[in-house]
């Protein structure tokens, strides 16, 4: 099992087991959350947390039409 822990003040503590459908990050093109499948994720051999991130459908959408 897999989880994130944070510690909220001295006495307070929260843990939240990570599940497939629980995972979130900011689009890096509008700070909208987005849901991210780690298991997609991590299927490419050179993926890592501190270095890869992932646009919403539409800023995926507005990157692909300024690169054609």
């Amino acid at each position: 099992m897999f989880y994130v822990k944070e510690r909220l003040s001295d006495t307070t503590e929260i843990t939240v087991q990570i599940h497939y459908n629980n995972v979130f990050c900011a689009c890096p093109g509008c700070g909208c959350p987005v849901q991210v499948d780690l298991a997609d994720l991590f299927s490419d051999d050179d993926a890592d947390l501190y270095s890869s991130s992932v646009y919403c459908p539409d800023c995926s959408q507005k990157l692909m039409e300024e690169r054609r």
